[in-house]
């Protein structure tokens, strides 16, 4: 189905995604002039606030999450550290959105963005209905995170039970009484361990190399110096490293106690799967009803395909800043690379607002 030429809408700049990164840059676009409806718009492809934050379970507790670092301009209050993260982060964000006056056009799921002939970014979205819309702007902040792209490893061989991935996960109650592989090397692959265990699962837990537990301050200086391997990476056209790869796992006391009685004890990596479970590369075996691949992600960015930004490294080559794309002038990448964490999303937020003013000018 063609769109109406005579319905596309212009606008100076789009941001793509409403989580963390997003809503940072729409904060700083507002505070360069720039007035939500009119020179920029706001699209996400969720039905609510909060980003990927809307999509976690009920289990994963404000406490048990990661962390949340506090939107430009704004403080967290202390929440109920038991409330779910989903909840807490979905009536931060909304209440973000309203103060500011974004008016975030949901759910619009951004399916391609392109050049036309007039040196425009032409960005198409569509909802779930399949009503479709067209933007032209001068700039594009895309800021999609990786929630939609689950990364699962390959293994020879077939398994016969279930899979899912991170994404997947809604209910530990759902595994009671089953034989759950876990498989991941990062900190969700462990709180899934743990939590799976308290919820009557029986788990058995898989990483590639053996877990990488750092006894250390996870401070500002820690984050500074992991935020400067990921960007000499990015700045070369590589893919991001993994989480864990960059930051390794903190040996808070829950997890070695649980390494103390034998729970969180990877068993290495897998060899291939079997109809029934997996063979190990140390020559056992293991029969599961489930495997969780909780195996990270992979930047979302499949809406920009016809931009052909990848480079032989499977990356995007960044620019020093680290949110302008050298390949495409005007596109810019927050929550991607060095600003995938939260408090990296704020600062991405800022950079991408101020190199939209200086590209622009």
């Amino acid at each position: 189905m063609a769109i109406n030429q005579e319905s596309t809408i212009r606008r100076r700049v789009v941001v793509i995604g409403a989580g963390q990164a997003g809503l940072s840059a729409a904060y700083h676009l507002s505070r360069n002039g720039l007035v939500a409806g009119s020179d920029f718009d706001v699209l996400d492809a969720n039905p609510t606030p909060g980003g990927a934050w809307s999509h976690r379970w009920d289990a994963l507790t404000f406490d048990d999450a990661h962390g949340l670092h506090p939107l430009p301009a704004s403080t967290l209050a202390a929440p109920d550290p038991a409330e779910p993260a989903r909840e807490v982060v979905k009536r931060y964000y909304g209440q973000y959105e309203d103060e500011h006056g974004f008016a975030v056009e949901r759910p619009w799921r951004v399916t391609q963005v392109r050049r036309d002939d007039d040196g425009l970014f032409v960005v198409e979205a569509e909802d779930p209905a399949g009503a479709r819309r067209e933007y032209r702007a001068d700039a594009v902040i895309s800021a999609t995170g990786t929630w939609d792209r689950p990364f699962i490893p390959y293994y020879p061989g077939r398994f016969g039970g279930r899979q899912l991935t991170t994404r997947d996960f809604t209910d530990p109650d759902e595994f009671r009484g089953r034989r759950v592989l876990v498989v991941g090397g990062g900190t969700s692959a462990v709180q899934f361990v743990l939590l799976l265990n308290r919820h009557g699962a029986s788990t058995v837990w898989s990483t590639r190399r053996a877990p990488q537990w750092v006894e250390r301050p996870f401070d500002e200086n820690w984050g500074a110096e992991v935020e400067r391997g990921v960007a000499a990476r990015t700045r070369r056209g590589l893919q991001p490293l993994s989480v864990v790869a960059a930051t390794g796992l903190p040996l808070i006391p829950r997890y070695a106690e649980a390494i103390e009685s034998g729970l969180l004890v990877s068993r290495g990596p897998i060899e291939r799967l079997t109809e029934t479970g997996v063979d190990f590369a140390d020559g056992s075996r293991a029969d599961v009803d489930v495997i969780l691949w909780a195996t990270g992600f992979r930047a979302s960015l499949d809406h920009l395909a016809p931009l052909h930004l990848r480079e032989p490294g499977g990356g995007v080559l960044m620019a020093d800043d680290d949110v302008s794309v050298v390949k495409a002038p005007g596109l810019f990448l927050v929550g991607y690379g060095r600003s995938a964490s939260t408090l990296g999303a704020t600062r991405a937020g800022r950079a991408a607002a101020r190199a939209v003013r200086e590209y622009a000018a």
